[in-house]
């Protein structure tokens, strides 16, 4: 039997990826958290989006030009649409936009944040788009932030236009006074070299003029519109939002979105065990079984038609096939921490599943501790075991001198060593008294099943590895970490033991409280032992001589009908 179960590397990724998301819906809550604020969001956006209206215009930017239809002109080069857009969302135009609807001072901010501004690529269009509660007074107040860029750009263009006038003006004007002057002196100059340099400085200053006054005429040509209208703002019919249907669609798979990402990160860092498999390689063993929801800490000794028993006839059979045990025969059975509901429930389920083979089953409670095992077992008095010796034990001594016989219904009987408090636990787990009681696993038709308490609680199980060297551990996944898991392997396997395996279940931390205060209250009413065996059974001993001479007496279980 091999020690683990591991994936085989071939494995199909459809299989991985519907075994990953079966651990995501591990976490559903956080799935459904995620569809709650998804569906709260879109419910939000609806309701709020339902009063909202955009009204959108559109406007055609151009550069100042004396001549639109000159082939040569590019406007995409004079203008810069990113500085258009910032220019069309400035403050001074929200301004201007204000006085031309007649707010006040305080609607400035209102009025620039309600606007957005967008330029379509590849285009000289700046798209104007204005959101309010109201759909005529949103167009209005789209109009009027048009209008006011434009009034804005031109009056920056004119701005521009007037001062390079000015500029030019003012060296035209001396240069104009020089030639007049120039021209007064020509008419009383003579003929000669002297006019003649006269007529050259008169003929330069005349060029400059000319020059000057082309470009002061050129730019007075120029047209000052910084752009056209091609759509007006029109009071819209629909509200801008999407609408609360289609809003808490959105919301809802953007929510599940979240939800199954919140899964997948608690997932990445949640230290418990994601699957069978990883309990395997924690362990270093196979999951020989996984008991039925909320069969962990239920005792179906005595039922055996119950898919529980099956469960636990499925993990006897893999024990018995199992070198490692069928060899020595002895089982440890433990829990990580925490109760022990679940692994008394599967020593005893296991125990009548060994009995109902053939066996001859002796289950041993080393819970000295809390013992509650002879209070929920249908048991009665046996006689004296071949491990008791003919001395008496002391008082307070673990084990005693007896022991009882537990009725397992269609399944058989086997032997209980009840747990009793004692003052010291380790002197008694590991007296010889104990170790003659383990032995009973020497003779080759017997079969010993050990409970102790958890193993990270307290060192008891570790006392009975060097004897009980086969170990099953038995934990719920959802509460154990894959580090509790290694740290028991590690200390089983340094005590000298073997992890046989382990066994999952899928019982909550309420169910386990229940069922030990249940325990408690049943310690409380019932007797210590029960008196009576069941009717259609009795119990008889046989005495026979063991090959070292020694006489001993056995027990046997005959049922009606039996002979």
């Amino acid at each position: 039997m091999s020690d683990t179960h591991v994936p085989l590397r071939g494995e199909d990724e459809p299989e991985q990826l519907r075994e990953q998301f079966r651990q995501l819906l591990r976490y559903r809550w956080l799935i459904g958290g995620g569809v709650g604020v998804g569906l709260l969001a879109g419910a939000w956006l609806g309701i709020t989006g339902a009063d909202s209206y955009a009204a959108t215009t559109d406007i055609v930017l151009r550069a100042p030009t004396s001549d639109p239809f000159a082939p040569t002109l590019s406007s995409d080069k004079a203008l810069n649409m990113g500085s258009e857009r910032q220019t069309a969302l400035s403050r001074k135009v929200a301004e201007e936009a204000a006085k031309r609807l007649g707010l006040g001072a305080d609607e400035v901010d209102r009025l620039q944040n309600g606007l957005q501004v967008t330029n379509p690529p590849q285009t000289l269009v700046l798209h104007f788009s204005y959101t309010g509660s109201d759909p005529k007074e949103a167009a209005r107040r789209a109009n009027a932030l048009t209008q006011a860029y434009i009034d804005l750009r031109k009056e920056q263009w004119e701005s521009v236009q007037g001062a390079m006038l000015k500029s030019l003006r003012n060296q035209l004007n001396p240069v104009a006074k020089q030639n007049d002057e120039l021209s007064q002196r020509l008419k009383q100059l003579p003929d000669g070299s002297a006019a003649d340099s006269a007529y050259a400085v008169q003929a330069n200053l005349l060029s400059r003029i000319t020059d000057l006054s082309s470009k002061i005429t050129g730019l007075q040509m120029l047209d000052m519109t910084p752009g056209n209208v091609i759509r007006n703002a029109t009071a819209p019919t629909s509200s801008d939002g999407p609408g609360l249907p289609l809003s808490l669609g959105l919301g809802g798979l953007v929510g599940v979105g979240l939800g199954l990402l919140g899964a997948w990160v608690r997932l990445i860092f949640d230290p418990a065990p994601r699957s069978a498999g990883d309990v395997a390689r924690a362990v270093h063993g196979p999951v020989l079984g996984a008991l039925p929801r909320g069969s962990a800490g239920a005792l179906v000794v005595g039922r055996t038609d119950s898919r529980a028993a099956e469960e636990y006839r499925s993990i006897a059979f893999r024990l018995a096939y199992d070198e490692r045990f069928a060899d020595r025969r002895r089982l440890l059975v433990v829990a990580p921490r925490g109760s022990m509901e679940s692994s008394v429930a599967v020593a005893a389920n296991l125990a009548a599943s060994f009995a109902e083979t053939g066996k001859n089953v002796l289950l041993v409670e080393a819970d000295l501790r809390t013992p509650s095992l002879s209070e929920r077992l249908d048991v009665s008095a046996a006689a004296r075991p071949r491990w008791s010796s003919t001395v008496e034990p002391a008082e307070g001594e673990w084990p005693g001198p007896g022991k009882l016989l537990v009725d397992a219904g269609e399944s058989g009987a086997f032997g209980l060593v009840p747990g009793e408090r004692v003052r010291n636990v380790p002197r008694a787990l590991t007296s010889a008294r104990t170790t003659r009681l383990i032995a009973e696993a020497d003779d080759p038709d017997a079969t010993v099943v050990v409970v102790a308490p958890p193993v990270l609680a307290y060192a008891d199980a570790l006392a009975l590895v060097d004897r009980v060297d086969g170990v099953l551990i038995v934990c719920d996944p959802r509460t154990v970490h894959r580090a509790d898991l290694v740290r028991i392997r590690e200390l089983i396997v340094g005590a000298g033991g073997t992890v046989l395996g382990a066994v999952t279940h899928t019982d909550s931390h309420r169910r386990e409280a229940a069922a030990r205060r249940d325990s408690r209250r049943r310690a409380a009413k019932s007797p210590a032992v029960r008196p009576a065996a069941r009717p259609d059974t009795r119990l008889e001993t046989e005495r026979h001589i063991d090959g070292d001479g020694s006489d001993t007496i056995a027990l046997r279980t005959v049922r009606s009908g039996d002979r």
